[in-house]
């Protein structure tokens, strides 16, 4: 077992979804899938359960399953044991494999209309782990297919980490952070942490195309505790917010994550 799987045996996938911060970034993702499902189905003449969609890195199934429900054909790979252990006892049609992102070799080229790559890309702690893995979700899915890339961001963690936690002076001791305070993870740590440049510069090394970049969580993460003391038409006021503002460019860095959506040209 590798320090991954020890992390995500303890890790509560089904928790942090249902949390306040888990809420908003899960209601303004599935706008975006939802979005280009239906560009798929109008622009390929497809019904729901014609379109396939691969979820990579899909935990226990927090995206895969009410995509499932939907009528989509949806197939689920995961790397750790205990989740996709998890995602089979909840007994759905989702078709879910233990794999890795990158190597799917268990797929055929172009196969898949819509592939989620919605976990590895916060793991990959190399650029050409990182490509290896956008080009696998690439070879996967068909010519004219979306792939949505989540990533954790740069600023948040350095904000969060750095300063509202009060690490950063041993921070830079350790070298984890740059001149230009990029983080730079260490031998033991788990997560990769980006800038939009990051990603620019590997979708055009993968010869993506970007239809749009958004963020679904915004500064909820970074809030936890206000959020979590807002009553719910305050919440609900606080999504139509970030519904409102995903989209802006000069939000995007500081957001805690965000979702890449590119596309295999034919």
């Amino acid at each position: 077992m590798n320090q991954l799987e020890e992390y995500y045996n303890k890790f509560n996938e089904d928790k942090r979804l249902s949390s306040r911060h888990g809420i908003m970034e899960f209601t303004v993702t599935m706008k975006y899938v939802h979005k280009y499902l239906e560009q798929l189905a109008a622009e390929k003449s497809l019904e729901k359960a014609e379109i396939k969609i691969l979820d990579i890195g899909a935990a226990t199934g927090g995206y895969s399953i009410p995509l499932w429900e939907e009528g989509y054909d949806v197939t689920a790979v995961e790397l750790v044991k205990h989740n996709i252990g998890r995602l089979k006892a909840k007994g759905t049609g989702v078709k879910a494999y233990q794999g890795n992102a990158l190597k799917l070799k268990r797929f055929e080229d172009n196969t898949f209309d819509l592939t989620l790559l919605f976990g590895p890309m916060y793991h990959l702690k190399t650029t050409d782990e990182q490509l290896q893995a956008l080009r696998e979700a690439k070879r996967v899915t068909n010519p004219g297919g979306y792939i949505l890339v989540a990533y954790v961001m740069n600023e948040y963690a350095f904000l969060t980490y750095g300063i509202k936690e009060g690490h950063v002076l041993e921070n830079i001791a350790d070298g984890k952070l740059d001149d230009t305070f990029h983080v730079r993870p260490g031998e033991d740590d788990l997560y990769m942490f980006m800038r939009t440049e990051d990603i620019d510069s590997l979708n055009a090394e993968a010869g993506l195309t970007r239809m749009q970049i958004i963020s679904p969580d915004g500064p909820a993460n970074h809030m936890r505790r206000e959020v979590n003391a807002l009553t719910e038409e305050q919440f609900k006021q606080f999504i139509n917010y970030q519904m409102s503002v995903c989209e802006r460019a000069d939000l995007l860095g500081a957001s805690a994550h965000t979702v890449d959506i590119l596309k295999k040209e034919i």
